[in-house]
């Protein structure tokens, strides 16, 4: 007989079944994200939702903005339901924000008004791909597969946009008449609602939203972003990618100042040799890292670029400031067929994707 004082008779004790129960439970739980986030990240054909969203997006596209907003609200762990209130909203943002995966959207400073007038917003919506280009700006947004978007239909309605005489038309408002307009943005003026797929097709003209619906009729491939640059930044959180011409000028040293464009002349003489790229794209991941996919003309490029560009990485930024060192670590640099990859730890509260994303940027010049 054990008394009060005697030590416990040996076997398992409640807290240890308690201990197995909880990692039994962890466990399971770890297979439902998963699970949820491979559903989040890929569609029935394969295709990740970039590559998704990209298939229907104009081919004119200089710049693509990417934001998985689904993505975004898992990896910060909010559920936000079917009707989230503003403040609900802002606190998407706010630590969207933080976590440096908002830079890419361009309905941040629209979002709490949208959900209050659209019965849509980016704390409710799939993804969005804010297009930009020669002949005009767009947005796709997907829908969740919760809102009806006959009840998006029914607020537009009430905020008194004018609706077209079919289902597939142009909704068009007036931004002298109507006071939404004023409080969200420009691209947000013209807008169609394609009921087949759930996406909401925007522009600041009736002419984009016309060229956008186009692109999404034909369902090909989009902008002249190469297919394996779009692949090699996987199933990103936020992204921004650039078409070869687009990036050679929007990124090059040649908009930064003289003495920036003299150091980098500098650093590119003793790194070694750059070529033209192809297409460019920087993406925010949901394990933290930024990753980074450059196109080349040959494989011989590529893995020319893959040594100069990681030591391009590696050292001063000319035109941003400081060093790339301050910025981030450069875990791996790789070159796969004509693709340079590279993936980037970010220091801890430095904004890798919206520093980098603007030019001028050492390692992406021309």
């Amino acid at each position: 007989m054990t008394s009060e004082h005697d030590p416990a008779p040996p076997g398992p004790s409640h807290s240890g079944r308690r201990r197995r129960v909880l990692l039994v439970g962890a466990l399971a739980l770890v297979v439902v994200v998963a699970a949820t986030a491979v559903a989040l990240l890929l569609r029935g054909d394969g295709r990740t939702r970039l590559q998704e969203a990209m298939a229907l997006t104009p081919a004119d596209a200089a710049r693509l903005s990417w934001t998985d907003w689904a993505g975004v609200r898992a990896e910060l762990g909010l559920d936000l339901g079917d009707d989230p209130r503003t403040a609900d909203v802002r606190r998407l943002l706010d630590r969207g924000f933080d976590a440096d995966l908002t830079s890419t959207s361009a309905l941040v400073s629209s979002a709490a008004e949208m959900q209050k007038g659209f019965d849509f917003s980016p704390a409710t919506l799939e993804w969005e791909l804010f297009r930009q280009g020669d002949t005009g700006a767009s947005i796709l947004m997907r829908l969740a597969d919760t809102t009806d978007v006959e009840d998006v239909a029914s607020a537009l309605r009430a905020l008194g946009y004018a609706e077209p005489d079919d289902a597939d038309g142009t909704w068009s408002s007036d931004s002298e008449s109507l006071p939404i307009s004023a409080r969200v943005t420009p691209e947000l003026a013209f807008i169609a609602l394609d009921r087949e797929r759930g996406v909401v097709v925007a522009a600041d003209s009736s002419a984009g939203v016309d060229q956008a619906r186009e692109a999404l009729d034909e369902d090909v491939a989009g902008p002249d972003v190469p297919d394996d640059v779009v692949a090699a930044l996987g199933s990103p959180l936020s992204a921004a990618l650039y078409t070869g011409s687009q990036v050679c000028r929007q990124l090059a040293m040649g908009n930064a100042d003289a003495d920036a464009q003299a150091e980098a002349d500098s650093l590119l003489a003793r790194a070694g040799d750059v070529n033209p790229l192809t297409g460019f794209g920087i993406a925010a991941q949901p394990d933290g890292s930024v990753v980074v996919a450059m196109g080349l003309e040959t494989e011989e490029q590529a893995r020319a670029n893959a040594d100069t560009r990681a030591a391009l990485a590696t050292g001063s930024a000319p035109g941003q400031g400081g060093s790339f060192p301050e910025r981030f670590t450069l875990a791996e640099t790789t070159a796969d067929g004509t693709v340079v990859r590279m993936v980037l730890d970010p220091v801890p509260g430095s904004y890798v994707l919206s520093d980098l994303s603007t030019g001028p940027v050492l390692f992406a010049t021309c």
